[in-house]
């Protein structure tokens, strides 16, 4: 890869981070749809005391960054956008967009590419990191989806079930492919029985392709059309995560995941990973295929095994075309910060014409139900 300036790293945004930009809200910012630039302000004005909580928010450490990045242009723009900062300025900017909760987890790939002991000693320091330092600080403001070491099935359940009984973590994040397989291998049948005892959900977060699959989609031998880090962004936040998150929830449903752990609970961010888009295609091409093998109709996994996230995707007519084919109660805001800023997604939301009920439910109350907590009263 050709070396860059540290201006030309920054100036490609949310480069290798884990968002899909800022751009999107200025799309839907003052008109949406039919509705007036008065409308949408009176609608946001009167929900001001709408409180939230964040349930896909990133964040890194000195060891991680130098582990998950390119060079030290990354490192510096991973730094220079605040995603070690898990102190003042992380709570500042939570404070001026009125986020009252953030559920942390850790930067992808997280550990996942680290094999062995290292990997799960790296897991659980991560994860006592947490406890020890940020959520011991502000114990109302963040709480935290536990790292696993899944190269290691057996010792990422034992972790799960140690950070979620000792130290009061909500459930588990993973960041795509682990060593080339999917959730849907035998081999993590432990981590999703122990999920599904423990009774948490597993946040189902992207992370980079496979070799062999980067090469084949998302790479060019014809030098003049590819610029700097412009075939990873396209392998991530620029496309590809969305579809492998995407693929791999079908995958879960069509192995028959959720027919052996009919209780596992699965959460997706950025909006479906496009699912509403592909919804009604995947459902009405995959159920006649799939309707000897599974033991419900294909889209009702969907309904009885997923929830999903506005991180990073602050557009109506996306939240729209969702809720027509997943139920409000298992919608959940999120921001992706850093990658993206609270403070547009939270004016956003809070100027979207919903019912009020429908609204606390995305903005909190799904998420204090899903996890079993509660935004602490003013």
């Amino acid at each position: 890869m050709k070396s860059m300036g540290r201006r030309g790293f920054l100036a490609a945004s949310t480069a290798l981070g884990a968002g899909a930009g800022l751009s999107a809200y200025a799309v839907v910012s003052a008109t949406d749809g039919n509705k007036t630039p008065d409308k949408t302000a009176d609608i946001a004005s009167r929900d001001r005391d709408l409180p939230f909580i964040g349930t896909e928010e990133t964040f890194s450490t000195p060891t991680l960054l130098k582990l998950n990045s390119i060079n030290q242009d990354h490192i510096a723009f991973l730094e220079e956008i605040g995603l070690s900062d898990l102190g003042r300025r992380r709570i500042g900017d939570m404070d001026a967009g009125g986020l009252n909760i953030q559920i942390l987890s850790a930067h992808t790939p997280s550990v996942q590419n680290v094999p062995g002991q290292r990997g799960i000693d790296l897991a659980y320091r991560l994860n006592r990191q947490l406890v020890d330092g940020p959520i011991a600080k502000y114990p109302d403001r963040f709480k935290a989806f536990a790292t696993l070491p899944l190269q290691s099935p057996e010792a990422a359940a034992d972790e799960l079930e140690r950070s979620v009984r000792e130290d009061g973590f909500l459930g588990a994040l993973t960041n795509g492919h682990i060593a080339k397989k999917y959730l849907d291998h035998p081999d993590f049948e432990p981590v999703l029985a122990r999920a599904v005892a423990l009774d948490v959900p597993i946040y189902l977060h992207p992370g980079y392709p496979a070799d062999e699959v980067f090469k084949i989609y998302y790479s060019t031998t014809r030098s003049e059309y590819t610029e700097d880090y412009q075939d990873y962004i396209f392998s991530g936040s620029g496309y590809g995560w969305h579809q492998e998150v995407l693929t791999q929830c079908i995958r879960m449903i069509t192995y028959g995941v959720f027919d052996r752990f009919p209780k596992l609970k699965i959460i997706i961010g950025h909006m479906g990973e496009g699912l509403p888009f592909y919804y009604e295609r995947i459902v009405n091409d995959m159920g006649e295929p799939t309707e000897d093998s599974l033991e419900k109709p294909i889209g009702q996994y969907f309904q009885d095994n997923f929830w999903v996230t506005t991180s990073a995707f602050p557009q109506t007519e996306l939240l729209d075309l969702l809720l027509k084919y997943i139920s409000v109660d298992r919608v959940m805001f999120a921001t992706d910060y850093p990658f993206a800023d609270i403070k547009e997604q939270t004016d956003w939301f809070r100027g979207v014409d919903l019912p009020r009920e429908d609204k606390e439910k995305i903005a909190f109350r799904n998420a204090e139900r899903l996890f079993r907590m509660k935004v602490p009263a003013k």
